[in-house]
């Protein structure tokens, strides 16, 4: 058995990480080890200078990847090699001397109430799709969810009366979630008249939001949707801007930026307040617009 499939082995049953996150480090591991063998070098006795040259080439052959993919290469190789020092197949960890890019903080792009109600106005709800979209795409921007949360949901997870969500979001963790009524309004309908149209015998999925064929809806089929939604209505934004749009209109609006960490599942505070950027901004034209010295 080859390293890069006793890593995949180790990462499973070991420290147990997700599948998505399991796929990424195996494939960047695979990927590493087939360049050392082009260099007639192994994982067992490559040094810093390789794998720094390693991630270089990674940039040059691919147009200039970003930082964050970067470290997430870095990130993947010193899990791999740590493994091989945990394997005694080497005594040291070189990726770990390598530095880790610093990525960019982006401010991520943000809808108007305008263009999301332009978006919303743009589904046609007389179809259970339809309704489908609408409670959807209206519970995304309501509750701030991500993506994977959303179609990860269960009918069980959904308290109506409660006007709350139980989501389950990254690492595991659950949270509860409140909705607006508005959401609520939507998601009572989608159930009543929508859902039980799409649901096919026997495979009686119990997610929530479903496609034509009764299974569970997938992210592609939810940015496939989105995408079409966005052109009709003449907008440009990803289905995550929802999300993005939803924790900034909340500190527009007053709200405090721990509640507005907690609504949206954040571990750090760090990294809900790349949000108050965007108010930042806002001042910013404020003061040029308006202020005698601006």
């Amino acid at each position: 058995m080859s390293s890069v499939q006793r890593f995949n082995d180790y990462l499973v049953t070991e420290l147990r990480l997700s599948p998505r996150t399991v796929e990424t480090y195996v494939r960047e591991a695979g990927l590493f080890d087939a360049y050392l063998e082009e260099q007639g070098e192994t994982a067992s006795t490559v040094g810093v200078p390789t794998v720094a040259d390693y991630l270089i080439e990674r940039q040059t052959r691919e147009n200039g990847v970003d930082q964050r993919t970067v470290a997430k290469i870095l990130s993947a190789l010193r899990s791999f090699l740590q493994f091989l020092v945990l394997e005694d197949e080497r005594s040291d960890n070189p990726a770990l001397l390598v530095e880790s890019p610093k990525p960019v903080q982006r401010v991520p792009g943000v809808l108007s109430v305008a263009e999301i109600e332009a978006l919303l106005g743009a589904i046609d709800p007389s179809s259970p799709l339809g309704l489908r979209d609408r409670a959807l795409f209206e519970l995304i921007y309501s509750s701030g969810l991500r993506i994977s949360e959303a179609v990860d949901l269960t009918v069980a997870r959904v308290f109506l009366d409660e006007g709350v969500l139980r989501v389950r979001g990254k690492g595991n963790k659950e949270r509860l979630v409140p909705m607006g009524p508005v959401a609520v309004r939507w998601l009572r309908q989608y159930l009543q008249d929508g859902r039980p149209r799409l649901v096919k015998a026997p495979a009686r999925s119990d997610r929530l939001f479903l496609n034509h064929l009764g299974n569970g809806l997938s992210r592609k089929g939810m940015w496939k949707r989105f995408h079409q939604l966005c052109s009709a209505a003449g907008i440009r934004a990803k289905v995550h801007t929802l999300r993005h749009s939803f924790a900034t209109h909340l500190l527009e609006g007053g709200a405090d930026l721990r509640a507005v960490q907690e609504l949206l599942g954040h571990a750090d505070i760090a990294t809900t307040q790349i949000y108050t950027h965007i108010d930042k901004e806002e001042l910013h034209v404020w003061h040029s617009t308006h202020h005698p010295r601006g």
